[in-house]
């Protein structure tokens, strides 16, 4: 075994090893590493005001709105380009939020401990499907329900999450995994569970009776409810994996709706980015792929730490929602062992006989085979304020990884 391989099985294997548990909910801006009042987080590689998309236009304006730094569009973007406000990646706060991943101070966050390394990660509420901020709406129903989440659903959800006495979301994955989700657009299995776990807390946390019921609804019809804390678990497990000398394993794969980014384990905290694709899927009715946005979003994730596209073998019905057909989920899953060094321990698919699901992205691979990771994604609509509009698949550019490649032969003198 050559030191690379060496240093992807050290890598590879504290990514399988971590062991992510929901351990609270608070306030960003008290508990995200480096985040202060003047400070929005969004999803994907760092990108300016002039360069952000749409849909990430549209989350920051309606972030800016449910602050009360701005009462409308031309306020909150007037605030944005005085220098007032500034923009990071949620990635370089230990945190990730799903399609424009617009997190502001005062949000509520899921805060998740890998067990294992002793490292935490974050990630928002989330809003449900359509008209929402994730998708860059902005509008006054938008800002209600949002209201609404973080004054009556938020204490409450932080009262029941602290009498789980903590929620292993490495085990509620592979649960779900053997029920039909495959973790990344399909979480209705892992919705369900983490309803059912946080359920009578809440029944006991809520002022009454009403409030609980609302909560439990509002977590009921969201089949992504669980999305979030997943992704949070996901960026703990990578992390894990992050920083380990002469290791070609991918630990970031993340997209701001203009350009999809990689970093890799022995390259420090350098991305690597191109123009972003826009996923190939099903539209809503009345959308087409001409309104579709690039691909956006932090939850490629998933892929990263090797569920969502990666166990599709798991979810044949993810197709009714993203296309394609059950055996092209099976070959999805089968596709990404070509690409990765090692088989999960603890996520297994019954459809491939409980074999482990492919993780530890080797761009060495990835640039041999030719072959890119797959990811499931939402679509954004490419106009801010409008929404969701469909669902589908994409991969990253194969630039990217080739960039990658020679800057590690640069910095390990191969």
């Amino acid at each position: 075994m050559n030191t690379i391989d060496q240093a992807n099985a050290i890598a590879v294997e504290r990514m399988i090893e971590a062991r992510p548990v929901l351990v609270g909910l608070g306030k960003a801006l008290d508990v995200i590493p480096g985040m202060h009042a003047d400070l929005l987080l969004h999803a994907g590689p760092p990108i300016t005001w002039e360069r952000a998309s749409g849909p990430l236009k549209g989350a920051i304006i309606g972030a800016l709105i449910f602050e009360g730094r701005a009462t409308n569009a031309a306020e909150a973007e007037a605030l944005i380009t005085s220098g007032a406000v500034q923009l990071e990646p949620c990635h370089h706060h230990s945190a990730v939020g799903p399609m424009a991943g617009v997190t502001s101070p005062s949000m509520a966050v899921y805060i998740v401990e890998n067990c294992t390394h002793g490292n935490r990660a974050f990630s928002n509420l989330n809003e449900g499907y359509g008209k929402v901020l994730r998708y860059g709406a902005y509008s006054e129903e938008v800002q209600a329900k949002l209201r609404w989440m973080h004054a009556v659903m938020a204490p409450v959800l932080a009262a029941a999450i602290t009498a789980t006495g903590g929620m292993d979301i490495r085990a509620l994955l592979a649960e779900a995994l053997h029920m039909g989700d495959e973790g990344h657009n399909r979480n209705k299995a892992a919705s369900i569970i983490f309803t059912k776990n946080l359920a009578p807390h809440i029944a006991k946390a809520a002022p009454d009776g009403t409030t609980a019921a609302a909560i439990i609804q509002a977590l009921g019809d969201n089949a992504l409810c669980v999305l979030n804390p997943v992704m949070a678990a996901c960026k703990a497990m990578a992390d894990a994996a992050h920083g380990v000398e002469g290791s070609t394993l991918v630990t970031t794969m993340a997209r701001n709706g203009t350009d999809f980014g990689i970093r890799v384990s022995g390259l420090s905290e350098r991305w690597f980015t191109a123009a972003a694709q826009v996923p190939n899927g099903l539209y809503f009715p009345g959308f087409q792929a001409e309104d579709a946005n690039r691909d956006i979003g932090d939850s490629t994730i998933t892929e990263t730490a090797g569920i969502g596209a990666f166990a599709m073998a798991a979810a044949p019905a993810i197709v009714t929602f993203v296309s394609g057909t059950p055996k092209d989920a099976i070959n999805a899953t089968l596709e990404m062992y070509e690409i990765t060094v090692a088989e999960h321990k603890a996520f297994t698919i019954p459809q491939l006989d409980f074999r482990g699901t492919p993780v530890g992205i080797d761009l060495r691979a990835v640039v041999e085979t030719g072959i890119t990771p797959r990811v499931n994604t939402g679509i954004a609509h490419k106009e801010a304020g409008v929404g969701q509009i469909g669902a589908g698949l994409v991969r990253p550019p194969m630039g990217i990884f080739e960039e990658a490649l020679v800057a590690f032969a640069e910095r390990y003198g191969f």
